[in-house]
């Protein structure tokens, strides 16, 4: 590893350090308390949104580019990647099963945070030159905290960060298991993987609404579908695999061996990897959506995460401690496809395989519209061409190199920078969420009294 390689790790971990985990916890702690506990209350009526189509005339009236559905699905194609398997297992070997409940507790309060990157997003949204809606963190930093600059300093971090974490890593990682399972070639992996983001990116935010709001329920349900089966064909090792994941948790032996501080620090940390709550990126997708109130979309951003780590990730974790492989030394994707193929055989193996192409592939996506969006709010409509353009470079690139150690690290760097303005936001402005919060539950009211009449 090169000087400036261990300078940006040495620069990652400082920005990834206990200050900003706290911040991160800290701020969705506060939310959830300011908000009655949202995501408790309210998650019923977010996902007959999320998921109830709505009728032609009524979606005429909303404004926006794409539906409710196609918000959420583009949102989970950002964050329903290689997290959900690789991030799983790296913090089940490094903090042990018990990190798994500190990765839960994450997810339940990023809800609450989620749902407040959602009402900002809608609330602060602005129509751009070509007619479509653009919204995110920068808007509402702008807009509502007035202050400018912090949210150019958000689009800078995230328009850098979406070629590491959302395009070169993820190529990468399906170059290498395409590679190691079928032995494709990585330079054909690149270049197929270049068309494909062509395909799908050059139409805008309303062709990836339409891919994603096939493709990602797709390829959750196929994963998720092998991981309930092995829940399920062997249910009687759950209750031993819950008993050693709270057990790992709060023994006294995980405390005095400095075991629990880990569990902590890598549960709550790959916890936000997977599902993006208060890093910033999610609520740009949130923007688009058409709706009448921005707490109808806040709350179908809020199932995101209750998708993301509460439901796929358990189902990796689960199956993971089940296996018992997490103290075979082996880390990573490998880890999860030997827990599969523990179960499964070969089959199991390739579940994890196939779905860490989709997965990825899906982030890439998501993370393209993400990266966009903020160049555009820097430097306007002549930045978007150029700025595809280098990502669909980027896109085969990465699926051909064999060294990832610079991106990775740059990528870690400005992911963990984009959370930061972003927090501000969402703090200064928690009391513009509590009142439209307020204003859409009179509004829900309403609407029960007419469907009642």
């Amino acid at each position: 590893m090169t000087q400036f390689e261990n300078w940006l790790t040495a620069l990652s971990d400082l920005v990834w350090g206990p200050h900003l985990l706290i911040l991160l916890i800290g701020t969705g702690i506060f939310l959830t308390v300011r908000l009655g506990f949202i995501q408790v209350t309210r998650l019923g009526f977010g996902l007959r949104e999320a998921f109830i189509p709505k009728a032609k005339a009524e979606q005429k009236k909303q404004r926006g580019d794409i539906t409710h559905f196609q918000a959420l699905m583009t949102a989970l194609a950002a964050t329903v990647g290689t997290g959900n398997m690789v991030g799983v297992a790296t913090a089940v070997v490094l903090g042990g099963p018990g990190a798994i409940v500190w990765m839960w507790l994450s997810g339940f309060i990023g809800m609450a945070t989620k749902y407040a990157e959602g009402i900002l997003a809608v609330k602060y949204r602005v129509v751009d030159e070509r007619g479509e809606i653009a919204g995110g963190p920068m808007y509402y930093l702008e807009h509502g905290l007035k202050k400018r600059w912090l949210g150019m300093t958000f689009a800078l971090f995230a328009a850098i960060a979406a070629f590491g974490i959302g395009n070169g890593v993820q190529t990468n990682s399906i170059s290498l298991a395409l590679n190691t399972s079928f032995g494709v070639p990585m330079i054909v992996t690149g270049l197929t993987l270049m068309v494909l983001t062509a395909f799908v990116i050059l139409g805008g935010v309303k062709s990836i609404g339409k891919v994603v709001g096939v493709f990602v329920p797709v390829m959750i349900f196929a994963y998720v579908g092998g991981g309930l089966t092995i829940l399920v064909m062997n249910f009687e090792l759950i209750p031993s695999a819950f008993a050693t994941i709270f057990a790992s948790t709060f023994s006294a032996e995980a405390i005095g061996g400095g075991a629990l501080g880990a569990a902590i620090r890598y549960g709550v940390a790959r916890g936000v990897f997977s599902n993006e709550a208060g890093l910033g990126s999610a609520p740009i997708a949130a923007a688009a959506a058409k709706t009448d109130f921005p707490g109808r979309q806040a709350l179908v951003s809020m199932t995101q995460v209750l998708i993301d780590t509460l439901i796929v990730c358990s189902i990796t974790g689960l199956t993971i401690v089940m296996s018992g492989q997490y103290a075979s030394g082996l880390q990573g994707i490998e880890l999860t496809q030997a827990s599969f193929a523990y179960f499964l055989g070969p089959v199991g193996e390739l579940i994890v395989t196939i779905s860490l192409v989709f997965f990825a592939f899906s982030t890439v996506i998501g993370w393209c519209y993400y990266g966009e969006r903020s160049i555009y709010y820097l430097f306007g409509e002549r930045s978007i061409v150029p700025y595809r353009v280098l990502y669909i470079v980027v896109a085969g690139l990465g699926a051909m190199t064999t060294n990832l150690n610079l991106i990775w690290a740059i990528s870690d760097v400005f992911n963990g920078l984009m959370a930061i303005p972003n927090l501000i936001g969402l703090l200064f402005l928690s009391g513009v969420v509590v009142a439209e919060t307020k204003r859409f539950e009179l509004e829900r009211q309403k609407e029960l009294r007419k469907s009642i009449a």
